[in-house]
């Protein structure tokens, strides 16, 4: 792996995402504008605006890198881009952290602006602190780049990548914890729950929620997560391969 190749390729992914508007306002306006929808969803029913939205603060970068990095690399392999990468001293890791390292940075603006939004326009409360929101938003999006640049090998056409989004994306949703506390789920759906990095996001959200200092749990959490983004990189550098030889 080269560090400056790796910087070089995430200053391209950054130039291409400058340039292209609706990815932009898609990143960083929209989950603004949907922390603002719960708002008024739950405007009046007590605590429920705080839980839900913090759990969203994670959620949706998640959901949106995923979508977002899978076609964008789909793109690069239908264009013949990644043929051409591939021709040069460019490695597939140097390729797939350069990804990582660009919308890493996207998710940062993306989650502080949301955070921004939630905490100091709509008035979320939290008992932990905010800058930890931010950073499990910015590992969680991480993971969630890691994930769609992983399941893009798969896909042959942009309508096939969207498609992974209720294999990979909803079942997590469904099982986090979310909707229903783990604890009362099934044994059968409690295992496969702890087995999602999902599920420790949000719970590490959660902490933050609920204690005014960073938990150990908490700590554990994000480092789960942190670890699947790193196995899920590893494993699209192992999918990653040439048309030709």
């Amino acid at each position: 792996m080269s560090v400056r190749i790796t910087f070089a390729t995430a200053g391209r992914v950054l130039r291409q995402l400058r340039h292209d508007r609706r990815t932009v306002a898609l990143l960083i306006v929209v989950p603004a504008l949907l922390l603002t929808l719960l708002f008024f969803m739950f405007d009046g029913a007590g605590g429920t605006f705080d839980r839900i939205a913090l759990i969203m603060l994670g959620v949706f970068p998640f959901t949106i890198m995923f979508l977002v990095t899978s076609i964008a690399m789909l793109r690069e392999r239908t264009s013949g881009t990644l043929e051409r990468l591939l021709t040069t001293p460019l490695g597939k890791i140097d390729l797939l952290f350069g990804y990582g390292l660009a919308f890493g940075l996207a998710a940062a603006v993306q989650g502080a602006v949301a955070t921004g939004v939630a905490y100091w326009l709509l008035g979320l409360d939290t008992a932990g602190n905010v800058g930890l929101v931010v950073l499990i938003a910015v590992v969680n999006a991480v993971l969630g780049v890691a994930l769609g640049l992983f399941c893009s090998a798969f896909a042959r056409t942009e309508f096939q990548a969207v498609q992974f989004l209720p294999v990979v994306v909803i079942p997590q949703l469904l099982l986090c914890g979310l909707f229903v506390p783990r604890g009362q789920m099934a044994g059968w759906l409690e295992g496969i729950s702890n087995a999602l990095p999902l599920t420790y996001a949000v719970e590490a959200l959660a902490e933050v929620g609920r204690a005014t200092d960073p938990t150990t749990t908490m700590w554990r959490d994000l480092a789960i997560v942190a670890g699947a983004a790193m196995v899920a990189l590893v494993l699209a550098a192992a999918t990653l391969r040439r048309r030709t030889p």
